[in-house]
């Protein structure tokens, strides 16, 4: 039986309220990127490296709503965090304790996500409106994006334990899914002119045809990769194997274990000299910063793509330590078929990630550069784009969302089934 069916059944109401409730909450979402900030104007001139919160908003920044900052600080905020427990003891003490250590850590992310939201928002309405509003203003207009933030970090908590998948990374993926319509039609508008000949019409409805294939290629490619993983074999000394002296159970290594947190923190960095540029509004400085840190010209294309490929090698061995999983299982009685424990499983586990993270920052590397080689080579308007961040985020979330749901009717099967006996 198909997963739909069995979601549709009488017995799985439960699980259609859960869904229907997360499809409201994403709508008010939808619905708050269109409402201004009071006293405010949409947006009009290029966004550069903020076009990232843009696309991860549902295009609020640009309107200037008060969703402009989206979930983006709080992500940042959890990044830091995540970085100062490797280097500060507390921190690391607190991720040794647990559920109530983890609970600690992501009240001090929160905190730390609406001070970044309070800076951010003060940096934006500096950078947008000008030297002309007055102090209070400035205020007033973050204030208005801070709480916008903080109400959608509500919202995703409600999304998580009321709805369906994780709440944060779901507003996130309805944010960019609202923007693919727009792009099609701009990507039509862009390539089909029906004021010309017959041919033109026809080569443009040819080329639109051509950049949609690519567009879906692309998706499967993602899809692809998302779903890579390197199974290491694992066996324990106190289990048994089959006849067939197969391996009791294996670890998975995802070729793009970092996710997107690398192009994310890359953004940011690459983003901190042009708010700068805008609050001091140096002329000599802000020069400097449109000729060498923006992705449009060759050395802040290459800094960028360099910053992601090694951010995606720092995060994996954040999130995957060798050292670590070689110790725990040597402890449990584990081993790699023909690996030795303890150094030289370590030696060989990290062989393997370094070359798994190759593979996955190269592939985050050219996902990322697709759009911006894209909108260098073609006359196309920059909300129409190849590949990008968007993709590898709205592929990750709806691939961990399907399983989730798929996971629930599968519990609740054999359930059934144990009750039946």
């Amino acid at each position: 039986m198909s997963l739909l069916k069995q979601l549709f059944k009488p017995t799985n109401r439960d699980l259609l309220k859960r869904i229907g409730f997360t499809l409201v909450a994403l709508a008010i979402f939808i619905i708050g990127t269109t409402i201004q900030v009071p006293g405010t104007n949409s947006i009009t001139k290029n966004l550069g490296f903020l076009e990232l919160v843009n696309t991860m908003g549902g295009g609020a920044l640009q309107n200037f709503s008060i969703f402009a900052l989206g979930v983006m600080p709080y992500i940042t905020a959890t990044i830091v965090m995540q970085l100062l427990g490797e280097l500060i003891p507390y921190f690391q003490e607190l991720r040794k304790q647990g559920y109530t250590g983890q609970q600690k850590i992501n009240m001090y992310s929160r905190y730390m996500g609406i001070l970044f939201a309070f800076i951010q928002g003060y940096a934006f309405s500096f950078m947008f409106l000008g030297k002309s509003a007055s102090a209070s203003e400035y205020i007033y207009i973050s204030i208005i994006l801070t709480a916008g933030t903080a109400f959608l970090l509500w919202l995703g908590d409600q999304i998580t334990r009321k709805g369906i998948g994780n709440g944060l990374s779901l507003i996130i993926m309805a944010g960019i899914i609202a923007t693919l319509p727009q792009m099609f039609i701009d990507a039509w508008q862009g390539l089909v002119v029906f004021d010309g000949v017959a041919q033109q019409i026809a080569l443009g409805i040819t080329k639109f045809i051509l950049f949609v294939l690519i567009y879906f290629i692309i998706l499967i490619g993602v899809t692809f990769v998302q779903l890579a993983e390197r199974k290491i074999p694992i066996q324990y000394a106190n289990k048994s194997t089959s006849f067939t002296n197969a391996p009791s159970s294996y670890v998975p290594i995802k070729v793009n274990t970092a996710g997107v947190v690398p192009v994310i923190f890359a953004s940011s960095l690459m983003a901190i000299p042009g708010i700068i540029a805008g609050l001091i509004n140096n002329e000599g400085f802000s020069l400097f910063v449109q000729k060498y840190l923006t992705y449009t010209t060759p050395v802040g294309f290459l800094i960028y793509v360099i910053f992601i490929f090694l951010f995606g090698f720092v995060y994996t061995y954040m999130t995957f330590k060798p050292e670590e999983f070689a110790k725990n299982l040597q402890e449990n009685g584990g081993y790699i078929p023909g690996i030795r424990p303890g150094e030289e499983t370590k030696t060989y586990l990290s062989k393997v990630l370094t070359r798994i993270t190759c593979l996955g920052s190269i592939f985050l590397a050219i996902i990322v550069a697709l759009p911006i080689v894209f909108s260098n080579i073609t006359s196309l308007p920059t909300s129409v784009s190849i590949g990008g961040t968007g993709l590898i985020i709205v592929v990750g979330v709806a691939l961990e969302t399907y399983k989730q749901v798929e996971g629930s009717l599968l519990s609740r099967s054999y359930k059934k089934g144990y009750k039946r006996r």
